[in-house]
């Protein structure tokens, strides 16, 4: 499966469709953010009052309750900043096809941490469309900007030769 989605013509085809709607996806959640002057201060206040608990009324995630009320809540308005543009240009890598791999990276990072502060939502949907990209690797942005742009990276950035050198 990873193979024939490395190195397939047809998967590289199907990875663009699934990488534009995850980005427009994306996209219209940041813009939303940018543009509606969101705050994520009350979700953040949500999750340390109500923090995810398992059967037993454990705190599942002490870690993550303790990182979020001391180190992401006291800066939530750099947070708020951070998730609204991080949504947008998430939206636009995928959409373009631009650092895809990266940009789908970071994606599942926040849809990560969504569900660790128990936001369901959308986000186990998009950790299983996003799966798909990040084993494709570069043959998922192959049709977009990352075919000129990851070889000019590669040769650029880190010295490699090119295969006709």
């Amino acid at each position: 499966m990873v193979k024939f989605l490395r190195n397939s013509k047809v998967a590289s085809v199907i990875l663009a469709v699934i990488r534009v709607y995850l980005g427009f996806e994306w996209a219209i959640a940041g813009w939303g953010k940018i543009t509606g002057g969101f705050s994520a201060s009350g979700m953040l206040m949500g999750v340390v009052k109500n923090p995810v608990k398992g059967p037993e009324g454990n705190v599942l995630y002490p870690w993550f309750n303790g990182m979020i009320q001391h180190m992401i809540l006291p800066n939530s308005g750099a947070i708020s900043f951070m998730v609204a543009w991080g949504e947008f240009l998430v939206g636009l890598g995928l959409i373009f096809g631009c650092l895809t791999t990266a940009a789908t990276f970071f994606g599942m990072m926040m849809n990560f941490s969504y569900m660790l502060a128990g936001t369901v939502s959308v986000n186990p949907e998009y950790i299983f469309l996003e799966m798909f990209i990040i084993f494709a690797g570069f043959n998922a942005g192959k049709i977009g900007l990352d075919y000129w742009v990851i070889p000019w990276i590669r040769t650029h950035i880190f010295k490699q030769k090119t295969k006709t050198e």
